[in-house]
C-alpha cells in the first residue's frame, strides 16, 4: 500500500484520462448508435443496407485491429491526402482522439442494435394513435418513443457501458497515458508490476460499481409507474 500511495498521483492522472475517454466515447457511441438504429429501421433500402453494413463490419473485426487501423492507418491516409492535394502539412494523430473515435465507432454498432431492439419493443399502436391525434414526428419521438426506448434499452445499454469502460485499456497499446499505461510504467520502474495491476483491478471495480449504481437509479426513474411481472 505504501508503494501505491507514493505513485498515487500518476495513478490518479491515468484514471482521469480513462474516465474522460470512456465518457466521450460513450457520447459518440450514442450518437452513432441512434443514427445506426434509425438507418436500420429506415424504409429506404440503401440507408437500411448502410446501417446493416456498419453493424456487421464492426462486430466482425477485433477492437484492437480497428484501434490500430484508425490510429496508424488513419494517420498515413491523412498525410498522403495532404501531400497529394497540398491542403495541409504533416498531421500527427492524437492518441486520445484516436481512442475516442475508435471506441465510439465500435460501440456505436452495439448501441445501434440496442436502440433498434428498444424501438421495436414499443407497441406500434401507440405510434399510430399519436399520428392519428395529429402529433408531429418530433413530438412523437420526445413524448412517446424516447421515454420508452430508454426504459427498454437500459439493461443492454448498461452492459455496453461496462464493457466500454474495460475496453479503454486498449488505448495503452497506442501510447495513451491512461490508467493501465501509467500503472504498467510504474510497475516496471519499481519491479512490482503485480502490485500495480491489482491496484488497477480495484480502481476499475470502483468505476464500474459507481456506474452500475447510477444506471440502476436511472432505470428506476424511467420505470416509475410501470407494473413489473
Amino acid at each position: 500500500m505504501q508503494l501505491i500511495f507514493e505513485y498515487r498521483q500518476i495513478l490518479l492522472e491515468g484514471m482521469l484520462v480513462t474516465v474522460s475517454l470512456a465518457v466521450l466515447s460513450l457520447i459518440l457511441s450514442v450518437i452513432c448508435g441512434l443514427t445506426g438504429a434509425f438507418a436500420k429501421l429506415s424504409s429506404r433500402r440503401g440507408i437500411r443496407r448502410a446501417g446493416n453494413s456498419y453493424t456487421t463490419f464492426v462486430r466482425s473485426v477485433p477492437d484492437l485491429v480497428l484501434m490500430m487501423l484508425i490510429f496508424y492507418g488513419g494517420q498515413v491516409m491523412l498525410n498522403d491526402i495532404g501531400r497529394l492535394t497540398g491542403l495541409w502539412g504533416y498531421i500527427d494523430v492524437n492518441q486520445f482522439l484516436a481512442g475516442v473515435l475508435t471506441l465510439g465507432f465500435i460501440f456505436g454498432a452495439y448501441m445501434a442494435e440496442t436502440f433498434r431492439g428498444a424501438i421495436l419493443a414499443i407497441p406500434r399502436g401507440q405510434i399510430e394513435a399519436a399520428m392519428a391525434a395529429g402529433m408531429s414526428p418530433r413530438q412523437i419521438f420526445v413524448l412517446i418513443t424516447w421515454p420508452q426506448m430508454v426504459r427498454y434499452a437500459l439493461p443492454s445499454f448498461t452492459n455496453n457501458w461496462l464493457v466500454l469502460i474495460k475496453s479503454t485499456a486498449l488505448v495503452s497499446v497506442i501510447g495513451l497515458h491512461d490508467l493501465v499505461w501509467n500503472a504498467f510504467a510504474a510497475g516496471r520502474t519499481t519491479h512490482k508490476l503485480f502490485t500495480f495491476m491489482i491496484a488497477v483491478l480495484f480502481i476499475y471495480l470502483v468505476i464500474t460499481g459507481i456506474s452500475d449504481l447510477i444506471l440502476r437509479w436511472v432505470d428506476r426513474r424511467y420505470s416509475a409507474g410501470v407494473k413489473r411481472a
